[in-house]
């Protein structure tokens, strides 16, 4: 993250790794573990298929862009 990051002072240093722990251990899948994230439990899995067909994806962009969020729309 920080190779594609200026950083101004300090607080903006500390800034951008709290949002980017958040970021990993709340949202980030970790495909060694099964797409699972850290702090949640895994997803039940979408078996049919006009419901995969059919999925509505947002995104969030933190940081200005580096990090992008994705989630199930409701």
């Amino acid at each position: 993250m920080l190779d594609r990051t200026l950083i101004w002072n300090q607080r903006h240093l500390l800034h951008a790794l709290h949002e980017y722990e958040r970021f990993y251990n709340e949202h980030r899948p970790h495909q060694g573990i099964v797409n699972a994230r850290p702090l949640h439990p895994l997803p039940a899995p979408i078996g049919d298929p006009e419901r995969i067909a059919r999925l509505n994806i947002r995104r969030r962009d933190h940081l200005g862009g580096i990090l992008h969020e994705y989630e199930h729309a409701a």
